[in-house]
Order: C-alpha cells, then structure tokens, then sequence
C-alpha cells in the first residue's frame, strides 16, 4: 500500500524542553492507525508537526510524499483535522459553522447528512455557546469530516462524548476506512485503539517504543492472558520463577500479576505455590491482556500517567 506518512528522526524542542525526540513513523494509506502514550509523551505535537501547524525543530516530515514547506496548498485540501481542543465562534449556529468549514474546500460532504450522522440534526439552529461538551465534541469532528478527507487526524476523538455517540463515530471511521482513506488518531481508551486501529505505535518521551498490531503487541508479553493474586502476606516474584506455562512475572504490593498463554494448565501450579507458602489468597482474576498492560510493562507508567 502507499505511504501516507513518513517522519524520519523527528525532533521538536521547546526551548530546553525536548517534546519528540528522533521519533520515526510510517503510516499506509487506508490504515486506522493510532498514537498511544501518557499525557506529555509527545502525541500531540507529533500530529500538530503532520497537520502543518507546528514547524519540526528537525527531521524528515511527509504526507503523500509532500512537504509542508513546498505543497501547502495541496496538503490542505486532502486532510482533516478535529484538535483536541477546538475553540468554534459561539454566536454562530451548528449549521452554519458546518457550512463555514464546507466552504474551505473544492470537494466535501453533505453538512445535513453529516450533522444526522454525528447525532447533531436536533441542535441544527442552535447556537454553538449553548451546546454540552459531547455536542461540541461531536462538532469539532464534523467539522473535521466535512471537507471529505484523504487523511484524517483526530485527537482524542471521543473525549466527553456518551457510549451511543462513540460507537456512532466508530461507525463513521469503519466507514472511511473501507473507502480507502486513511486515520491517524491518539486515543487513551484501549478498547478504542483495539477495535478501530489497524496498528498502534506507543510513544513515550518522545519516541516510539513499540509499533505493531495490537495483538502483536498483546502477544509479545509473552502471553495473551493475566492472571492477578492479591495474597496476605505478599509473595516475592521469586516464589513464581520457572512455572511452566508462565512467562513473566511481576509483583506490585500484595499483588502479583502473571502472564499465561493457557490459564487451566498453570492455575493449578500457582495455587499450589501460593499454600505451600501459607498464604491467604484474597482476591483472584483472570483477564485478557490489554494494550495498557503492554505500555505498563515497556515503561513502568500508566497511559494517564504526567
């Protein structure tokens, strides 16, 4: 498939401060791809350097094969783009700030269709000032949408937005996805980023860790299952080491966490560890491995982390 993003060694510093640090990305076209990563990790500024509104400190930046610097003009044109926060005039309403962002380009969608396809057609004439924050939300990335995108950047999408909208604009996505277009999205819901995102790529400061699918990253934990003991008094990880059927353990306070390909095979084994060392077991769990237990595992840190 094409290449509808490249950034090679890309920095950007603020000052002292360094935001991305020799961060390299690939994104092809039709891809729903994601940027996963703890507030301050250097999303954000990585897809303002790929919508043209950041200048790169340095570093090779292309989307469609073209540069910011030398097709502007054109870039416009074929992306969208729903910030993560986006200030709209208030005293205009619904309709016509949809309107106002349709005008902007040669080629775009029907705004009445959109608004009933963002759940928005009710609030049609009201003005922008009186809607909730999912309703602006949900506005912001129509607006995003109206222009038709080749490429579509959405940051933090579905913040604020209720269950029934977030699936409604998960529909949306599916929907450019199968005509060919192409997603980059940052995201801190997990469940999003593994039904929508054809790969992810985990940045933390600044650069990229780990890329892949999402199973592919949920498999290289050694495992695709978790199995959580809350024990008094707590174990050491060295009570666990060499369990057959376990690939990794780790301990955090009285809990201790392993990865399991087959669960009924080792739970057994556990358990006996577990008596033959005299202690209650107080809670036990077993779960699917997420894209946030690969991130704690790589870094140390929660996805919400500073």
């Amino acid at each position: 498939m094409a290449e509808v993003v490249a950034l090679r060694q890309l920095r950007m510093n603020y000052g002292s401060v360094v935001a991305v640090d020799g961060l390299d990305l690939d994104v092809a076209e039709g891809e729903c791809f994601g940027l996963l990563g703890p507030n301050g990790a250097g999303k954000t500024t990585t897809m303002e350097i790929l919508e043209g509104l950041l200048p790169r400190t340095s570093g090779e930046v292309r989307v469609f094969g073209k540069t910011w610097e030398h097709d502007r003009r054109e870039l416009i044109g074929r992306i969208g783009v729903a910030l993560q926060e986006t200030q709209l005039q208030e005293r205009l309403t619904v309709r016509e700030t949809l309107r106002l962002f349709r005008s902007f380009y040669r080629r775009g969608a029907d705004v009445d269709a959109l608004l009933d396809e963002l759940q928005l057609a009710e609030k049609r004439d009201s003005w922008v000032k009186r809607l909730s924050g999912g309703q602006r939300q949900r506005l912001a990335v129509a607006c995003g949408l109206v222009g038709s995108p080749d490429l579509l950047f959405l940051d933090e999408p579905t913040t604020g937005l209720d269950p029934q909208s977030r699936r409604a604009l998960w529909d949306i996505l599916r929907r450019l996805k199968d005509q060919g277009r192409t997603v980059l999205l940052t995201t801190h819901y997990m469940d999003e980023a593994e039904r929508l995102c054809d790969r992810v790529a985990i940045v933390d400061h600044g650069k990229v860790i780990a890329a892949g699918t999402p199973r592919e990253l949920i498999l290289g934990l050694g495992g695709d299952q978790l199995i959580e003991l809350t024990l008094d008094p707590a174990l050491a990880v060295g009570d666990f080491a060499g369990l057959a059927e376990v690939s990794a353990v780790s301990a955090q306070g009285n809990r201790i966490m392993l990865t399991a390909r087959d669960p009924a095979r080792s739970l057994p084994a556990i358990l006996a560890v577990v008596a033959a060392r005299a202690a209650h077991l107080l809670e036990l769990t077993v779960r699917h491995a997420t894209l946030e237990d690969v991130f704690v595992k790589l870094t140390g840190r929660q996805l919400r982390d500073d």
